[in-house]
């Protein structure tokens, strides 16, 4: 077995079919030698009917976060994408659904094991954070206030939806203190230092 095809496996999965609006198509990147992972909730409507996650605003913020090109982004030598949910839920009346809780438990412990070579990982969102932070945090701001104690190796960031706009108009720091020590950790991890 190996990564590629875990990926293809996990790329061919429909465990959660019958509770996709749009039905299965899962998005997900990695390479054994991805230097960052990215950890997020799951693909929004956009970008399952694209097919190429994060290819919306949400995205075009994170990439500004992180201080990296579109290339950069995409090339899974240097970023795993691998959302909690790797298909699209649907939408209720507050926005995305929650993403299926089966996935993260049934494919990350396949496809993570096989990225030895990562100096970086992001959780992006409080269900990535609950899942692999469990109650180390009360909540989603403490864990982002937290970079200082979790950088170089790990950071939590809060999702870059233009929803959470008023969560970040509260919290300047995140722009003036988070954002520049992330994008310098960013460089190092990919760079292999």
């Amino acid at each position: 077995m190996s990564l590629f095809r875990v990926l293809q496996e996990a790329r061919e999965c429909t465990a959660c079919a019958p509770h996709l609006p749009l039905g299965p198509k899962p998005l997900l990147a990695a390479h054994p030698k991805s230097r960052i992972v990215i950890i997020g909730q799951a693909p929004g409507r956009a970008t399952h009917q694209l097919g190429i996650p994060w290819s919306d605003r949400s995205g075009d913020t994170l990439r500004r976060w992180l201080g990296i090109s579109a290339e950069d982004f995409y090339d899974p030598v240097k970023v795993a994408l691998l959302p909690m949910g790797f298909c699209y839920p649907g939408t209720g009346k507050n926005g995305d659904f929650e993403p299926r809780p089966q996935c993260a438990p049934l494919w990350h412990p396949r496809i993570l094991p096989w990225l030895s070579d990562v100096g970086l990982t992001l959780y992006l969102g409080r269900f990535s954070v609950r899942h692999y932070l469990g109650g180390r945090f009360a909540d989603l701001t403490e864990a982002v206030e937290s970079f200082k104690e979790l950088l170089p190796k790990h950071m939590v960031l809060p999702h870059p939806s233009p929803r959470n706009g008023p969560w970040l108009k509260k919290r300047q720091w995140f722009e003036k203190a988070a954002l520049p020590r992330l994008r310098d950790c960013v460089q190092s991890a990919l760079q292999g230092l």
